[in-house]
């Protein structure tokens, strides 16, 4: 990890269109979306949305957001870390958990304590402090799936 740097996009606004392309390739949500999502974020005084991403070099290797809500009913529980993805060629280096981290620390310092995390993965984030809170209907999803909570 001390080879790539973590980037906030709300201070590096010139990455905006390569960071929305990546996230569209990884997410298939339209990068438009993300477009919105990330110029909110460099306007807004608010704590969210935030993007952030890490570069080796010039090429983007994982990502990840945080946004009000990731596509789910429960509305209570917010602020929701999303989008949380490594390349698979940089995988099990620690990038996830260093990213994951970071974030918690960004928010911790905001006087947020609290974060959710909608996921498909059973214990994978358990690792870096998660803890399954409840099951929650995903947008459009025919299946439950699992919300996670962070107590920062």
């Amino acid at each position: 990890m001390e080879n790539y740097k973590i980037l906030k996009i709300q201070d590096n606004k010139e990455l905006i269109t390569q960071a929305c392309e990546w996230f569209h390739q990884k997410w298939g949500i339209p990068k438009e979306d993300y477009m919105q999502s990330m110029e909110e974020c460099i306007k807004s005084t608010c704590h969210i949305p935030q993007w952030y991403i890490v570069l080796d070099k010039e090429i983007i290797i994982a990502g990840i957001g945080v946004i009000e809500n990731d596509f789910h009913n429960r509305k209570d529980l917010t602020p929701n870390v999303c989008a949380v993805y490594v390349e698979p060629l940089y995988r099990n280096q620690g990038i996830a958990g260093k990213l994951l981290q970071f974030v918690c620390d960004e928010f911790k310092a905001k006087g947020i304590n609290t974060l959710y995390l909608l996921t498909d993965h059973i214990g994978f984030y358990e690792k870096y402090g998660w803890e399954f809170l409840c099951m929650v209907q995903g947008n459009d999803e025919p299946n439950m799936s699992r919300m996670y909570v962070h107590r920062l």
